[in-house]
């Protein structure tokens, strides 16, 4: 589930999955949507994971498979979290005030994704953050590579997508991936939001609004974005994905054919 509560100006999302290492799936993502939307007057909001760890990603033994009421919100028939998934880092895009990530673990595949999609992260020391993708034959939506590209530039984001490097707090920040790395992530983010709650909400607002329209303005034009969908589908429609999820509910290392 996820756990809302407000701190004065300050929204406060946890993930409590602390079993699956607070793994996302559809429903997770719905919920988190609906708090956003739900409370729209916030001037600065935390997301965070109970436990040890922020998020370990997609929950990959239920992802084709949700059902209920995150399933139906969905637009895909098979894949029930990705589109949820994108309309919850749309949500937190469209929210007026700043979103801040709290890493307070693990940061993995969809978790690092969520990260990025936040206004600002703040980084436990010992934490680790990476998207390997490569190991499981995934493919990351258009707008989510533009998201982690525009955020720390081609090499970092190469690395990350295409090396499936994992990088430390200490590493993330060097990159640009992280702003602050701390003892105690959750604490330093409730007080950064706080300072951010006491600045003029106008202006806080509207100066992200404004950054979030010039990274969309230097993201993919259409023409390019229909390529990069259609090696989406191509990369989820192959036998590699198949052998991927396989070998990772497995435990073993996937042995791909590049079809």
């Amino acid at each position: 589930m996820i756990r809302w509560e407000e701190r004065g100006h300050v929204g406060v999302a946890t993930i409590d999955r602390e079993e699956r290492r607070n793994a996302l799936n559809a429903d997770l993502c719905a919920e988190m949507l609906r708090h956003l939307q739900s409370n729209p007057s916030c001037r600065a909001v935390v997301i965070t994971g109970r436990g040890t760890a922020f998020s370990a990603g997609a929950d990959l033994g239920t992802r084709f498979g949700d059902e209920g009421a995150a399933a139906e919100q969905a637009h895909s028939s098979t894949d029930t979290f990705r589109p949820i998934f994108e309309d919850l880092m749309g949500a937190i895009d469209d929210y007026t005030a700043p979103v801040i990530a709290a890493i307070n673990g693990p940061a993995i595949g969809a978790g690092l994704q969520l990260a990025v999609g936040c206004d600002l992260r703040v980084v436990s020391r010992g934490a680790t953050l990476a998207i390997p993708a490569g190991k499981l034959g995934v493919f990351l939506s258009p707008a989510n590579i533009e998201r982690l590209g525009l955020l720390v530039g081609q090499g970092a984001a190469r690395e990350v997508l295409v090396a499936g490097a994992m990088f430390t707090a200490e590493e993330a920040l060097a990159k640009g991936l992280a702003n602050r790395v701390v003892d105690d992530a959750f604490a330093a983010s409730l007080e950064w939001a706080d300072e951010i709650a006491q600045l003029a909400p106008l202006t806080v607002s509207g100066h992200k609004r404004a950054l979030v329209l010039l990274a969309r303005s230097q993201g993919y034009t259409p023409a390019q974005r229909a390529e990069v969908e259609a090696l989406e589908r191509r990369a989820f429609d192959s036998a590699d994905v198949q052998e991927g999820m396989a070998a990772f509910a497995d435990k073993r290392a996937a042995d791909f054919k590049g079809r």
